[in-house]
């Protein structure tokens, strides 16, 4: 079963792209979009004080006519923030995300501090590329070859 650092190691350990609660909409979208990414954590201080979204701009900055460039990361960003940890797996990750209609999930060790960010994209590639290994390994029992090893 992969668990959430087997995730974080498939990845890599890039950098985790952050903004602060006093940091326009304006930097935000351009943060993310210089990254090609859907979201950035809000950190303030060691702790996240939220998350921002692309979602978090179009419901509430671009429908309501605000501005990017005057309007706060504080002033939008979602604060109640689902975080898991490196021993769950992503099973579990998929049932937090669905249930919560979220995308993004920060990882945290035992003390709080902040492990990296893992997205639904993510946990979608280690589900195919399991099922990928699965599929090879039954049709190698079918046509009696050896089996590859993980």
């Amino acid at each position: 079963m992969t668990t959430v650092a087997d995730i974080l190691r498939s990845k890599g350990h890039g950098a985790i792209h952050s903004v602060a609660p006093s940091d326009t909409m304006l930097l935000a979208l351009q943060r993310m979009a210089d990254q090609s990414i859907g979201a950035l954590l809000v950190l303030e201080g060691p702790g996240i004080a939220g998350i921002v979204t692309e979602r978090d701009y179009a419901r509430k900055i671009a429908l309501h006519g605000r501005s990017s460039a005057s309007t706060t990361v504080g002033e939008v960003m979602t604060r109640k923030v689902h975080c898991v940890a490196p021993h769950q797996t992503s099973e579990e990750c998929m049932s937090l995300m669905t249930t919560h209609r979220i995308r993004h999930l920060p990882v945290v060790d035992g003390h709080q501090q902040l492990l990296g960010l893992i997205s639904i994209g993510d946990i979608v590639k280690e589900i195919i590329s399991a099922q990928q290994f699965t599929i090879q390994q039954l049709e190698h029992y079918i046509s009696g070859t050896p089996a590859v090893q993980p």
